[in-house]
């Protein structure tokens, strides 16, 4: 019997007060017919109500994909369970997310997980341990004494638990059932059997699959297509039919945000880096062009959102990659793309012209395990303790993403952004740096707003730390930041110690200028290759 319905018979079943997980990183492999047939059933028949929803990464952007936002309705929505939201102005509406709106109005019970644990934990649910213990995450805010992940003031329950073994704290996420999870794959054949050929991410479709099925739950499938029974290699088959209750065909499916469908994601086929557009001159690519000074030749590379993101994108257009470099740079990010170059923006997670796609889940084995020996991550406040915040800030409510396994993992730590936000506007003129309007916004502040990181620890352990701006880097050592550098036409103690509300630990007493060149509007022609 055929697995394929429409997306109105898949969902139709799904009943009051259940658990729904779902796939998608921002808008690849997001199976956006499904939630939007679940958000359409609410408004038609307000049912099903008091739904908890698991999403291991922020799913959708909230526009032309909506994601989670199609099901971010009071009513429907009871719980949030998250490894990172979405939150970004909509450019037509001039609104964020109606999710965020759901979560500073404490219309929810919104939790933020590390990503990490919310690979890990389906690991779990789908042998049936109790739970995920690990040691990622003691004394941020994922920590019951920070706040257990607590992103509103309904989140009453203790979804992570401290606790001790062997003498050691720990956290522990205590397992709990996933009845109902959608999942996104290139095709499938009338029984289900499920394939993956021409996705860029395999992410967590496999573990939500099977922590559905050790559930007790059903799996319902999205796909771009469906293709003929054994017209496939058993290998090419990622889950088997077995465990999939449904498959629904979409075949006009974003591949993600901006991208119809381009095979470059997955080398299906591959783009010259000579086609890759110019970065245009800007704060952030000052910040990129000083961060990619620090990537070294084969050492594993792992790199975030924002500016960090375009540091491989700056040093292609350096051409570091002529003549087959870019096979001496080893690129990745916590999503599982590695190789080629990754892509910044509602690109990101995906890579152009990678080697190899790995499982959301082994990922994190990888990250965890120290494989990924550099980072370059975002930062959106610093603060005088050496600790980092990226995942609560003002009005926003991103969560950590892969942030805190990333940094706690890396030997070498790179945080990069703009001196200040909100507003910053800067000029480059022959070479040097110029402030036109500082923002409106500090972020080396006396104590950040929510505890990412602890930097300072990660040094204690024998990590080495740089935050990276455009108009300053400072290095962390033991007694905190220490200036080594300044952008050229930058007055040290207007532009760099006067925007920051805590002084830094030392001024370098051989205080650098960064490269000239780095404040160059127009780049000299590189070859790519």
């Amino acid at each position: 019997m055929s697995k394929i319905v429409d997306a109105a018979s898949a969902v139709a079943s799904i009943p009051d007060g259940s658990s729904v997980g779902c796939v998608g990183v921002i808008g690849w492999v997001t199976p956006d017919e499904l939630l939007k047939a679940l958000g359409d059933r609410f408004r038609k028949e307000a049912a099903p109500r008091n739904l908890t929803f698991y999403f291991p990464v922020g799913t959708g952007d909230a526009q032309g994909i909506k994601g989670m936002d199609h099901v971010a309705q009071e009513g429907l929505m009871k719980r949030i369970v998250g490894g990172s939201y979405i939150n970004p102005v909509d450019p037509v509406t001039g609104k964020r997310p109606e999710l965020m709106r759901l979560i500073r109005e404490n219309k929810i019970e919104a939790y933020s997980w590390p990503i990490g644990a919310t690979m890990h934990w389906l690991r779990e649910v789908a042998r049936r341990s109790p739970g995920y213990m690990t040691r990622v995450g003691l004394d941020t805010y994922i920590d019951p004494k920070n706040g257990g992940g607590r992103f509103t003031e309904r989140a009453k329950d203790d979804l992570v638990k401290r606790i001790e073994f062997d003498g050691q704290p720990y956290l522990f996420y205590p397992a709990w059932k996933l009845d109902t999870v959608f999942i996104c794959a290139s095709s499938s054949d009338e029984y289900g059997n499920l394939s993956f050929e021409n996705d860029a991410l395999v992410s967590s479709n496999i573990a939500l699959a099977l922590a559905a099925k050790a559930s007790g739950g059903r799996v319902i499938a999205q796909v771009r297509r469906q293709t003929a029974y054994g017209g496939r290699s058993a290998t090419e088959v990622r889950i088997p039919g077995m465990f999939v209750d449904a498959v629904v065909v979409a075949p006009e499916m974003m591949m993600t945000t901006d991208v119809k469908f381009d095979p470059v994601y997955y080398s299906g086929s591959r783009k010259p880096l000579s086609q890759l557009p110019p970065i245009p001159m800007s704060a952030d690519k000052v910040v990129a062009m000083r961060a990619a000074q620090e990537v070294r030749q084969r050492e594993l590379s792992i790199f975030g959102f924002g500016a960090a993101a375009d540091v491989p994108l700056v040093m292609a257009e350096q051409g570091k990659f002529a003549d087959k470099g870019l096979q001496d740079y080893w690129f990745t990010t916590e999503h599982g793309s590695y190789g080629g170059i990754v892509m910044s923006g509602w690109q990101f997670s995906a890579n152009l012209n990678p080697d190899a796609i790995l499982d959301g889940v082994y990922q994190f084995d990888a990250i965890d395990g120290g494989l990924c020996e550099f980072a370059a991550l975002a930062f959106a406040q610093f603060d005088a303790k050496d600790n980092v915040n990226v995942s609560k800030f003002g009005v926003a409510n991103p969560g950590a993403g892969g942030f805190i396994d990333i940094a706690e993992n890396a030997k070498r730590l790179v945080f990069t952004g703009t001196f200040t936000t909100g507003g910053l506007d800067v000029a480059f003129e022959n070479g040097k740096l110029r402030i036109v309007k500082e923002g409106k916004v500090r972020k080396f502040v006396p104590d950040v707003e929510h505890l990412t990181y602890s930097v300072s620890s990660g040094i204690l352990r024998g990590q080495t730390a740089k935050v990276i701006t455009e108009r300053a880097v400072f290095e962390v050592t033991q007694k905190g930041l220490v200036l080594t550098e300044v952008a050229p036409g930058i007055d040290v103690r207007r532009d760099v110690l006067d925007q920051m509300e805590f002084a830094p630990a030392q001024i370098a007493d051989q205080l650098r200028e960064m490269d000239a060149s780095f404040f160059v509007t127009a780049m000299p022609e590189a070859k790519a290759s």
